[in-house]
């Protein structure tokens, strides 16, 4: 039997065709459009290779070494930017024997409630939402970087825009907000690079460490492709994912206690445990003058015969601090979260590799 629908006869026709549209749209340059627009050198290409198999060797356990995933908090500014990047590539000079520093590139930034996006969204910090200009000016703004040395990061959070920026990557993110995002798993298994995520924010292992099984898997899912088209995407699986321990709503979770939990719960998956401990966020109680203490918990840890501690993660920027929207804006200083600044970083980052030696 069919049902017909009808409009009721109190509310005008009229009115439902003149109702203004609740959403809007405008044309993007596509992925291939914008990766012809600006291209990946061969050598850049080759680089971006090399730096991911350096990565892979790290969390696999094949080099010793630290990975450490450093930089802002989030992209603003491309002339601070460039300035830290070029700081950071000098120090990775002085550092490279015992730790190897990937640059976050975070051109995405997730928001609890509303909030500025990121660069890709806003790029002229006045709520315009020129998005057009937001994916140009992220890519070019990689490349750069790319060209002083510096492996890149970024936290993938909006699916359709990853392929935009995932050639230029050497490591990304999954936060905790979208481990348990069946999307973002789907995403990863395609991924040729390796990939962390985050523990929920309530602390607990279970949503990332289920991502990983699942990231690791072949798919089949609804995507879209270079073009911009709807397509079938068919992935192979990702087996280079691993854990990211950024503490939670009940305190941090980077201690040896933390960690051999989290041994533990991968251990009964069969997971090889390749572990990632975020200096910032819950573990560091949102005090970004707090992550050295943290960084020197886990070098201890890892002097003491701890070898799925792999790598960390560190927001700096320039300076000190964060800084609101609005008005003159203070040069080298984070608009999201508070980053710990240049001088703090380079201090904790030499004094965590002399201990290395």
């Amino acid at each position: 039997m069919s049902v017909a629908l009808s409009v009721p006869s109190h509310t005008p026709a009229l009115h439902l065709i003149n109702a203004p549209a609740r959403r809007q749209t405008s044309s993007l340059p596509s992925a291939s459009q914008l990766r012809e627009q600006l291209p990946l050198s061969a050598a850049l290409a080759l680089q971006v290779a090399q730096q991911r198999r350096a990565i892979r060797a790290i969390l696999d356990g094949e080099d010793s070494r630290l990975l450490v995933v450093v930089g802002p908090c989030s992209l603003h500014d491309p002339v601070a930017v460039l300035e830290y990047g070029q700081r950071l590539a000098a120090l990775s000079q002085q550092v490279n024997d015992k730790l190897l520093l990937v640059m976050r590139a975070y051109v995405e930034k997730p928001r609890t409630t509303v909030g500025w996006k990121g660069l890709v969204y806003d790029p002229d910090l006045d709520g315009t939402g020129n998005m057009a200009a937001g994916l140009h000016g992220s890519r070019q703004l990689m490349l750069n970087l790319l060209e002083l040395g510096l492996p890149l990061a970024n936290e993938i959070l909006q699916p359709l825009v990853a392929s935009y920026f995932d050639d230029l990557l050497g490591w990304a993110a999954i936060g905790a907000r979208t481990s348990e995002s069946q999307v973002h798993r789907e995403l990863v298994s395609g991924l040729d690079l390796p990939v962390g995520f985050k523990n929920g924010t309530d602390g607990s292992l279970g949503i990332a460490i289920d991502a990983m099984r699942s990231a690791a898997h072949a798919h089949q899912h609804f995507g879209v492709d270079q073009h911009g088209h709807p397509a079938l995407v068919q992935t192979q699986g990702n087996p280079d994912s691993h854990l990211v321990l950024r503490g939670g709503h009940a305190g941090p979770n980077y201690d040896s206690a933390s960690v051999a939990q989290a041994r533990a719960e991968l251990a009964k998956q069969g997971i090889e445990a390749k572990i990632m401990v975020d200096c910032s966020h819950a573990n560091s109680g949102k005090n970004p003058l707090r992550q050295p203490a943290v960084l020197d918990s886990v070098i201890e840890q890892r002097l003491a015969g701890d070898h799925a501690l792999r790598a960390v993660m560190i927001e700096s920027h320039l300076f000190d601090g964060a800084q609101s929207l609005g008005g003159e804006l203070r040069y080298g200083v984070s608009i999201t979260d508070a980053c710990l600044g240049w001088e703090g970083t380079a201090q904790m980052l030499l004094q965590a590799a002399r201990r290395l030696r």
